[in-house]
Protein backbone atom coordinates (compact mmCIF):
# COMPACT_ATOMS: atom_id res chain seq x y z
CA UNK A 1 0.00 0.00 0.00
CA UNK A 2 1.25 3.51 -0.85
CA UNK A 3 2.86 5.80 1.48
CA UNK A 4 2.11 4.37 4.81
CA UNK A 5 5.93 3.81 6.01
CA UNK A 6 7.38 5.87 8.17
CA UNK A 7 4.02 7.76 8.89
CA UNK A 8 2.84 7.82 12.45
CA UNK A 9 -0.65 6.74 13.76
CA UNK A 10 -2.51 6.28 16.51
CA UNK A 11 -4.83 3.26 17.33
CA UNK A 12 -7.52 4.54 20.05
CA UNK A 13 -9.04 1.66 21.11
CA UNK A 14 -6.15 -0.86 20.18
CA UNK A 15 -5.95 -3.83 22.79
CA UNK A 16 -7.84 -6.58 21.14
CA UNK A 17 -10.41 -6.73 18.27
CA UNK A 18 -11.00 -4.42 15.61
CA UNK A 19 -8.21 -2.34 16.79
CA UNK A 20 -5.57 -4.64 17.41
CA UNK A 21 -5.83 -6.23 13.97
CA UNK A 22 -5.71 -2.69 12.83
CA UNK A 23 -2.96 -1.73 14.44
CA UNK A 24 -1.40 -4.97 13.40
CA UNK A 25 -1.80 -3.88 9.72
CA UNK A 26 -0.46 -0.87 9.89
CA UNK A 27 2.66 -1.78 11.61
CA UNK A 28 3.00 -4.38 8.37
CA UNK A 29 2.53 -1.91 6.13
CA UNK A 30 5.40 0.26 7.85
CA UNK A 31 3.78 2.89 9.90
CA UNK A 32 4.61 3.58 13.31
CA UNK A 33 1.66 2.88 15.45
CA UNK A 34 1.16 4.09 18.93
CA UNK A 35 -1.59 1.77 20.82
CA UNK A 36 -4.44 3.41 23.51
CA UNK A 37 -6.79 1.12 25.33
CA UNK A 38 -8.62 1.41 28.50
CA UNK A 39 -6.93 -1.95 29.63
CA UNK A 40 -3.69 -0.41 29.00
CA UNK A 41 -1.77 -4.66 28.96
CA UNK A 42 -3.66 -5.44 25.94
CA UNK A 43 -2.50 -1.97 24.46
CA UNK A 44 0.99 -3.43 25.43
CA UNK A 45 0.54 -6.90 24.64
CA UNK A 46 -0.86 -6.05 21.07
CA UNK A 47 2.41 -3.69 20.91
CA UNK A 48 4.95 -6.26 21.71
CA UNK A 49 3.27 -8.65 19.12
CA UNK A 50 3.97 -5.97 16.52
CA UNK A 51 7.57 -5.30 17.93
CA UNK A 52 8.31 -9.32 17.91
CA UNK A 53 7.57 -9.08 13.96
CA UNK A 54 9.78 -6.60 13.56
CA UNK A 55 7.87 -3.50 14.18
CA UNK A 56 7.27 -0.69 15.59
CA UNK A 57 4.49 -0.04 18.55
CA UNK A 58 3.61 1.66 21.96
CA UNK A 59 1.11 0.47 23.76
CA UNK A 60 -0.40 2.39 26.51
CA UNK A 61 -3.46 3.05 28.88
CA UNK A 62 -5.82 5.15 27.79
CA UNK A 63 -9.41 6.39 28.80
CA UNK A 64 -10.71 7.59 25.70
CA UNK A 65 -13.42 9.91 27.34
CA UNK A 66 -11.16 11.75 29.51
CA UNK A 67 -9.81 15.19 27.50
CA UNK A 68 -5.68 14.24 29.60
CA UNK A 69 -5.57 10.80 28.76
CA UNK A 70 -6.20 11.37 24.84
CA UNK A 71 -3.99 14.40 24.75
CA UNK A 72 -1.45 12.33 26.36
CA UNK A 73 -1.75 9.46 23.62
CA UNK A 74 -1.20 12.31 21.35
CA UNK A 75 1.46 13.87 23.02
CA UNK A 76 3.24 9.92 23.05
CA UNK A 77 3.19 9.87 19.26
CA UNK A 78 4.70 12.82 18.95
CA UNK A 79 7.63 13.12 21.76
CA UNK A 80 8.81 9.43 20.29
CA UNK A 81 8.05 9.57 16.59
CA UNK A 82 8.23 13.60 15.93
CA UNK A 83 4.80 14.03 14.24
CA UNK A 84 1.50 12.56 13.57
CA UNK A 85 0.04 11.51 10.28
CA UNK A 86 -3.44 9.92 11.63
CA UNK A 87 -5.92 9.22 14.02
CA UNK A 88 -8.38 6.03 14.15
CA UNK A 89 -11.07 6.41 16.83
CA UNK A 90 -12.18 2.92 17.57
CA UNK A 91 -14.35 3.40 21.14
CA UNK A 92 -17.30 1.36 21.07
CA UNK A 93 -19.79 -0.08 23.72
CA UNK A 94 -22.21 1.30 26.47
CA UNK A 95 -25.22 -0.77 25.28
CA UNK A 96 -25.72 -2.93 28.26
CA UNK A 97 -29.69 -1.42 28.96
CA UNK A 98 -29.74 0.41 25.40
CA UNK A 99 -33.52 -0.27 24.52
CA UNK A 100 -36.40 1.29 22.96
CA UNK A 101 -36.74 5.06 23.00
CA UNK A 102 -39.43 4.56 25.51
CA UNK A 103 -38.13 3.03 28.20
CA UNK A 104 -33.62 3.64 27.97
CA UNK A 105 -32.85 5.20 30.80
CA UNK A 106 -31.53 8.48 30.51
CA UNK A 107 -28.14 7.18 32.58
CA UNK A 108 -27.44 4.50 29.92
CA UNK A 109 -28.43 6.96 27.18
CA UNK A 110 -25.72 9.83 28.57
CA UNK A 111 -23.30 6.58 29.02
CA UNK A 112 -23.38 5.73 25.40
CA UNK A 113 -23.50 9.47 23.90
CA UNK A 114 -19.94 9.74 26.07
CA UNK A 115 -18.78 6.93 25.08
CA UNK A 116 -19.44 6.58 21.08
CA UNK A 117 -20.08 10.13 20.17
CA UNK A 118 -18.38 12.84 22.58
CA UNK A 119 -14.82 10.82 22.95
CA UNK A 120 -14.27 10.85 19.35
CA UNK A 121 -15.21 14.76 19.41
CA UNK A 122 -11.89 14.78 22.07
CA UNK A 123 -10.02 12.94 19.57
CA UNK A 124 -11.03 14.96 16.82
CA UNK A 125 -9.77 18.31 19.32
CA UNK A 126 -6.34 16.34 20.53
CA UNK A 127 -5.36 15.09 16.90
CA UNK A 128 -6.54 18.03 14.44
CA UNK A 129 -3.39 20.36 15.63
CA UNK A 130 -0.77 18.14 15.00
CA UNK A 131 -2.78 16.60 12.05
CA UNK A 132 -2.80 20.53 10.74
CA UNK A 133 0.79 20.88 10.84
CA UNK A 134 1.37 18.58 7.66
CA UNK A 135 -2.15 17.07 6.83
CA UNK A 136 -3.24 13.96 7.80
CA UNK A 137 -6.28 11.42 8.26
CA UNK A 138 -8.96 11.19 10.80
CA UNK A 139 -10.24 8.00 10.71
CA UNK A 140 -13.50 6.77 12.78
CA UNK A 141 -14.83 3.29 13.30
CA UNK A 142 -18.87 3.54 13.39
CA UNK A 143 -21.30 0.60 12.97
CA UNK A 144 -23.91 -0.49 10.53
CA UNK A 145 -25.98 -0.10 13.46
CA UNK A 146 -25.97 4.13 12.73
CA UNK A 147 -28.57 3.26 9.60
CA UNK A 148 -29.56 -0.03 9.80
CA UNK A 149 -33.26 0.85 12.02
CA UNK A 150 -32.83 -1.22 15.09
CA UNK A 151 -35.90 -2.01 16.77
CA UNK A 152 -33.90 -2.90 19.78
CA UNK A 153 -31.83 -0.23 20.49
CA UNK A 154 -31.93 3.77 20.25
CA UNK A 155 -28.45 5.18 22.10
CA UNK A 156 -25.91 3.42 20.32
CA UNK A 157 -27.21 4.24 16.85
CA UNK A 158 -27.98 7.91 17.72
CA UNK A 159 -24.04 8.22 18.74
CA UNK A 160 -22.97 6.45 15.75
CA UNK A 161 -24.82 8.89 13.44
CA UNK A 162 -23.81 11.79 15.38
CA UNK A 163 -20.10 9.85 14.50
CA UNK A 164 -20.80 10.30 10.66
CA UNK A 165 -21.84 14.21 11.10
CA UNK A 166 -18.76 14.78 12.87
CA UNK A 167 -16.55 12.95 10.40
CA UNK A 168 -18.34 15.37 7.72
CA UNK A 169 -17.61 18.51 9.36
CA UNK A 170 -13.72 17.62 9.92
CA UNK A 171 -13.82 16.97 5.79
CA UNK A 172 -15.35 20.20 4.90
CA UNK A 173 -13.74 22.42 7.61
CA UNK A 174 -10.15 21.24 7.52
CA UNK A 175 -9.85 19.88 4.18
CA UNK A 176 -8.41 22.43 2.32
CA UNK A 177 -5.56 22.21 4.82
CA UNK A 178 -5.05 18.81 4.06
CA UNK A 179 -6.85 17.20 6.66
CA UNK A 180 -9.43 14.17 5.57
CA UNK A 181 -11.81 12.21 7.11
CA UNK A 182 -13.86 9.07 6.82
CA UNK A 183 -15.73 7.03 9.18
CA UNK A 184 -15.40 2.13 8.34
CA UNK A 185 -19.02 1.04 9.51
CA UNK A 186 -18.45 -2.80 10.04
CA UNK A 187 -21.36 -5.41 10.19
CA UNK A 188 -21.13 -8.31 12.23
CA UNK A 189 -17.71 -8.68 13.09
CA UNK A 190 -16.49 -11.80 14.88
CA UNK A 191 -14.03 -9.95 17.48
CA UNK A 192 -13.69 -11.18 20.81
CA UNK A 193 -16.24 -9.24 22.49
CA UNK A 194 -18.64 -10.65 19.87
CA UNK A 195 -17.80 -14.39 20.75
CA UNK A 196 -18.61 -13.48 24.28
CA UNK A 197 -21.84 -11.47 24.53
CA UNK A 198 -23.61 -12.46 21.38
CA UNK A 199 -25.84 -15.35 21.44
CA UNK A 200 -25.07 -18.35 18.18
CA UNK A 201 -28.54 -17.31 17.13
CA UNK A 202 -27.91 -14.10 16.77
CA UNK A 203 -24.65 -14.74 14.89
CA UNK A 204 -26.23 -17.36 12.73
CA UNK A 205 -29.26 -14.55 12.07
CA UNK A 206 -26.26 -12.43 10.99
CA UNK A 207 -24.67 -15.19 8.47
CA UNK A 208 -28.20 -15.36 6.77
CA UNK A 209 -28.49 -11.68 5.69
CA UNK A 210 -25.20 -11.55 4.66
CA UNK A 211 -24.65 -12.15 0.90
CA UNK A 212 -20.44 -13.35 1.11
CA UNK A 213 -20.51 -16.96 2.62
CA UNK A 214 -18.94 -15.63 5.93
CA UNK A 215 -19.04 -13.01 8.71
CA UNK A 216 -16.68 -10.61 9.00
CA UNK A 217 -12.94 -10.82 10.47
CA UNK A 218 -10.97 -7.71 12.45
CA UNK A 219 -9.02 -8.37 9.53
CA UNK A 220 -11.33 -6.95 6.80
CA UNK A 221 -12.05 -3.64 8.84
CA UNK A 222 -8.22 -3.37 9.28
CA UNK A 223 -7.74 -3.24 5.28
CA UNK A 224 -10.11 -0.42 5.21
CA UNK A 225 -8.30 1.35 7.81
CA UNK A 226 -4.98 0.63 6.35
CA UNK A 227 -6.09 2.32 2.90
CA UNK A 228 -7.49 5.33 4.43
CA UNK A 229 -4.43 6.10 6.34
CA UNK A 230 -2.65 5.41 3.02
CA UNK A 231 -1.35 8.42 0.64
CA UNK A 232 -3.34 5.93 -1.98
CA UNK A 233 -6.72 7.43 -0.73
CA UNK A 234 -5.44 10.74 -0.56
CA UNK A 235 -8.39 12.09 -3.02
CA UNK A 236 -11.31 10.49 -0.62
CA UNK A 237 -12.58 12.33 2.33
CA UNK A 238 -16.12 13.15 3.69
CA UNK A 239 -17.41 9.13 3.14
CA UNK A 240 -18.70 6.66 5.42
CA UNK A 241 -17.54 3.05 4.31
CA UNK A 242 -20.16 -0.22 4.73
CA UNK A 243 -17.59 -3.43 5.55
CA UNK A 244 -20.49 -5.80 6.06
CA UNK A 245 -20.47 -8.51 3.93
CA UNK A 246 -23.27 -7.44 2.13
CA UNK A 247 -25.66 -7.28 5.16
CA UNK A 248 -26.66 -4.32 4.19
CA UNK A 249 -26.28 -2.73 0.54
CA UNK A 250 -26.26 0.95 0.41
CA UNK A 251 -25.17 4.08 -1.67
Amino acid sequence: MRGLKDKVGIVAGGGRGIGAATATRLAEEGARVVIGDIRGDWAEETAEKIRQNGGIAIGTALDICNEDSVQALVDTAVENYGRLDFFHANAAGGTQGDIEAINVPLEVFDRSIELNLKSYLICTQKALPELLKQGGAMIYTSSGAAYGGAAFQVAYPIAKNGVHALMRHVAARYGKQGVRANVVAPGLVLTEAVKEHLTQEYVDAGLERAVCPRLGKPDDIAAMVAFLASDDSEWISGQVFSVNGGMAMRD
